[in-house]
C-alpha cells in the first residue's frame, strides 16, 4: 500500500488548534475556579510558539481557534499566528460550553470574541468552534446565532457518542444545518466501524492510540471517501511539563495526561505523512 507520506497529488487536509490553556479545559471546571485563572501560570504562549515551529518545519498551515480570553491577555500570540500565515478563528471568549449558556449569553460570548480577535489580528474571523463541541440537537438555536454574528463556518458538531459531547447521528462531512444559505458545518473527522463513528480527528484518542492506527483512519477517509480530514489538538497537549492538577478523578487524569510527552513527535510524523492547510483554504471556495 502506498504510504500517506507521499504527498504528490494527496488530498489536502485541515489542521486546527484550539487555543486554550491547561486550566481552561472543561474537565477541570469543577476543580479550578474561573476567577482564579489570572493567578495561574499560563503556558499557552510558549506552547503556541512550539506549534508554529512544528508547522514551519513541515511547510504546513493551520487554523487557530482562539479564545478571546487568551487573545486579550496575550495579543502577541494572535499576531504571531497571523504573521506566520495561519488562519485566525474563534473558540468563543471564556471557554463556556454553548450548552451551558442561554441564547443571549452565547450571543454575547461569540460576538465579543470575534470583535477582540479581529481588532488584534487585523483580519476577518470567519470560523468558530464551540468549546467541547457543545452544539447539538438540544441547543440548535446556536447555529442561527452564529449566522447572525457573521460567522461563515463552524466546526462544533462532533458526530460521535461521548460522555461529554457529541451528536452521533449528525452528518460526517460538511453540511449546512440551516439550509443552503446557512452556515457551513465542518465536523471533526470520524470513521464508521462496527456500527458507530470512531473519532479520528485528534484530541485524546490521538494520544492514546498507536500512531499507526490514527494514520490508518485518516488515510482511509482520504482514500475511500476521497474527502479531506479535519484534525484538531490543543497547545497544552504538547506540554508534558504543565502543572498537575490535584483532586481530579482517575478518568480525568488519564484523559488529560496520557502520552503528553509523545505528542510533539507524533505531530511531526502526522505533518510529514499528510498534506495540511488552513480550514478556510481546504473547505471554503475562493
Amino acid at each position: 500500500m502506498q504510504r500517506a507520506g507521499i504527498k504528490h497529488g494527496a488530498i489536502k487536509n485541515a489542521m486546527s488548534i484550539d487555543v486554550e490553556d491547561y486550566f481552561q479545559v472543561s474537565a477541570f471546571a469543577p476543580h479550578i475556579r474561573r476567577e482564579d485563572w489570572d493567578s495561574l501560570p499560563c503556558r499557552v504562549e510558549r506552547n503556541v510558539d512550539v506549534i508554529l515551529g512544528l508547522l514551519d518545519e513541515a511547510n504546513a498551515h493551520a487554523t487557530f481557534f482562539t479564545l478571546g480570553w487568551i487573545a486579550e491577555r496575550y495579543p502577541q500570540v494572535v499576531r504571531r499566528i497571523v504573521d506566520n500565515g495561519h488562519e485566525l478563528a474563534s473558540h468563543g471568549y471564556g471557554h463556556q460550553r454553548a450548552s451551558d449558556l442561554t441564547p443571549e449569553q452565547f450571543r454575547h460570548d461569540i460576538t465579543r470574541a470575534k470583535r477582540i480577535l479581529e481588532d488584534l489580528g487585523g483580519v476577518a474571523v470567519r470560523g468558530y468552534r464551540a468549546p467541547s463541541f457543545s452544539i447539538n440537537q438540544n441547543n440548535w438555536w446556536a447555529v442561527e446565532e452564529l449566522e447572525n454574528a457573521g460567522y461563515v463556518y463552524s466546526s462544533s458538531i462532533y458526530p460521535v457518542k461521548h460522555d461529554h459531547y457529541g451528536m452521533p447521528d449528525a452528518p460526517r462531512f460538511p453540511h449546512r444545518p440551516n439550509g443552503a444559505n446557512g452556515i457551513l458545518e465542518l465536523p471533526p473527522t470520524t470513521l464508521p466501524l462496527l456500527g458507530r463513528n470512531l473519532p479520528a480527528a485528534g484530541g485524546g484518542w490521538f494520544r492514546l492510540l498507536p500512531y499507526s492506527v490514527s494514520r490508518w483512519m485518516l488515510q482511509r477517509v482520504n482514500v475511500e471517501d476521497q474527502a479531506p480530514c479535519m484534525f484538531y489538538f490543543h497547545p497544552w497537549e504538547i506540554d508534558a511539563e504543565q502543572p498537575r492538577q490535584s483532586g481530579i478523578s482517575a478518568k480525568t487524569r488519564f484523559r488529560h495526561y496520557v502520552n503528553l510527552q509523545r505528542m510533539p513527535g507524533r505531530l511531526r510524523r502526522l505533518l510529514t505523512d499528510f498534506e495540511w492547510d488552513r480550514v478556510d483554504r481546504v473547505y471554503l471556495k475562493p
